[in-house]
């Protein structure tokens, strides 16, 4: 017979997609994020509790990536550690293909002052005119990107991996007043409107973020 020693339980309880406090560490203290992922959460009707790591006095990780996955990894990883519980990290942002996808995953920091909406947008005005100028009919496309790692524990080999892409279109000018990042500057053709001047919920529905959710809850265990 096979005994289990306290070791190989400690294990096994690691490897469990959810820990018997049903509890989940949100990687993130950017308050926008936080509102959108407390909205498609309660949506979601999982049976689990969603803390974000401020609350845990977790600091942001230190995010030296070079992609999205990577990010969201290293953040993951980071709560989960920091916390002992399973824990779920986004890394989004901003790709303009014709400023070879920048701001990437510099989107939060493009102006040099990481979380300052106004200058990062600002900045992305500037980068864009000379090819406005020469250009002037042309659409700028741009795309929001949105990954979502989770992780059961900190050393978790199998991370879950979600991924969305929201395409659109870059103005010139911001409009709207909703959102938060370069949402003022995303305009979606389809809809006559850019994503700051979408509703919370409107948002949800066509998001990077909410179509990262989506992926990631139908590869949660059962």
């Amino acid at each position: 017979m096979t005994h289990s020693s306290a070791a190989d339980t400690t294990r096994e309880e690691n490897l469990n997609p959810v820990t018997p406090s049903n509890q989940w560490v949100l990687a993130s203290n950017n308050k926008g994020k936080l509102a959108e992922f407390k909205r498609l959460f309660a949506a979601a009707d999982l049976d689990v509790t969603i803390i974000p790591q401020g609350q845990l006095d977790i600091e942001d990780a230190i995010e030296d990536g070079l992609s999205f996955v990577e990010n969201a990894i290293i953040k993951a990883r980071h709560a989960s550690r920091a916390s002992g519980l399973p824990a779920i990290a986004d890394d989004s942002g901003l790709c303009v293909p014709v400023l070879g996808n920048a701001p990437g995953i510099y989107s939060a920091r493009y102006a040099g002052e990481h979380g300052n909406d106004a200058k990062n947008n600002a900045k992305l005005i500037a980068e864009l005119q000379p090819i406005r100028d020469t250009q002037p009919s042309t659409p700028i496309k741009g795309m929001f990107v949105c990954v979502l790692a989770m992780v059961r524990h900190a050393d978790d080999p199998l991370p879950i991996i979600a991924q969305g892409l929201w395409q659109g279109e870059i103005l010139a000018a911001p409009y709207g007043d909703g959102g938060f990042g370069y949402d003022p500057l995303f305009w979606l053709p389809e809809l006559q409107a850019t994503a700051a001047s979408l509703s919370a919920a409107d948002k949800n529905s066509v998001s990077h973020r909410g179509q990262a959710i989506r992926q990631l809850l139908t590869q949660l265990p059962l």
